[in-house]
């Protein structure tokens, strides 16, 4: 089995490589990436030297690059994205050419050389909002309704996988999932924004009233919940995948602060996001009763191992945590007292 991962220097990406070769250590892995700011190799450093492990970089919007990555290739998960919301709103226009015109071009060559699975990753953001007191789910069936440059970017993407199975016979899955967090995850997202913040002493900026909800799931069980689709999902289909929590931002920066001991006085609410979605929460039961996958690691566990995990690995999240980074820190975040 030959796989292309693009996108696997990411957080997410980069946990999906790491799993597929230990799952699987006769496949040969094909990791695409052009390493952004949030791509870093280093992430795969245990693997690097694996003999089936290949990375190439390259640029999803490069037709050229991706068609002869892809020569050979039997599957194709597609993690590579921009991703960040925040910063989505700042520039919309790099997440309409990564997010759906790489998608395209990916689709394209996926159908030139006939892979057998085109599987596509896509977010719960792409249905919108909920109601914050409301115990509504969405699933695989409702209707789009994204809100976001990032998740009306997301939402193209997904149509275009949709219909290059319709038109072309392409054969495609889509994932829907809940945020991740973990070991390695850029700290621009709340949950490693909050932990280094604390590590580091300095203020935890919370959006607005901190009451906005997301549901939460370990990075591994996002990894295992992908393989299970690719080897045994149908094609065609679409799976929600959720962690089965409701967290709100004052409740992580809680959690977060009482684990590392820490004062709450670090809890800064800062001016809230523009069109900030209130609530997003998956209906996961699809995936449950067709391909028996359920969260091994609760939200409690997962926030000691990610805590644990960014103690001991201070000069990984200092490194990405200067210079660029840094700058857009500065100018996202206006601190409140």
């Amino acid at each position: 089995m030959r796989i292309m991962v693009t996108g696997g220097a990411g957080f997410m990406g980069s946990d999906f490589v790491r799993y597929l070769a230990k799952e699987h250590p006769d496949w040969e892995i094909i990791n695409f990436d052009v390493l952004t700011y949030a791509g870093d190799l280093s992430r795969l450093n245990e693997i690097a030297s694996h003999p089936t492990y290949h990375f190439i970089k390259g640029d999803i919007t490069d037709p050229e690059a991706v068609d002869r990555a892809m020569e050979g290739v039997d599957m194709v998960v597609h993690f590579a994205a921009e991703t960040h919301v925040d910063r989505s709103i700042m520039d919309a226009s790099v997440f309409v050419r990564t997010n759906v015109l790489g998608t395209h071009i990916l689709l394209e060559a996926a159908r030139k050389h006939t892979v057998k699975r085109f599987h596509h990753v896509s977010t719960d953001e792409v249905y919108g909002e909920l109601d914050l007191e409301a115990n509504e789910k969405f699933n695989e069936e409702s209707p789009y309704r994204p809100r976001s440059p990032y998740a009306a970017s997301k939402a193209a993407s997904d149509h275009l996988v949709y219909a290059y199975h319709t038109t072309y016979g392409l054969p495609v899955t889509i994932s829907h999932s809940v945020n991740n967090y973990g070991v390695y995850h850029f700290p621009e997202k709340i949950i490693p924004l909050f932990i280094t913040n604390a590590l580091e002493d300095k203020p935890m900026p919370i959006y607005g009233d901190g009451l906005s909800a997301r549901d939460y799931l370990y990075v591994s069980d996002h990894s295992r919940a992908i393989h299970l689709i690719l080897t045994k999902g149908r094609i065609g289909e679409a799976y929600c995948i959720a962690g089965n929590n409701k967290t709100n931002g004052i409740q992580v920066a809680d959690v977060i602060l009482a684990a590392t001991n820490k004062p709450a006085t670090l809890k800064r609410f800062v001016k809230d996001r523009p069109g900030h979605d209130r609530r997003y929460a998956l209906d996961a039961s699809k995936i449950e009763r067709e391909l028996g996958f359920r969260p091994q690691v609760n939200f409690e566990e997962g926030i000691k191992r990610t805590i644990d995990w960014y103690r001991n690995n201070v000069e990984w999240w200092k490194r990405v945590k200067s210079g660029e980074y840094q700058k857009y820190y500065e100018r996202q975040y206006q601190l409140t007292k």
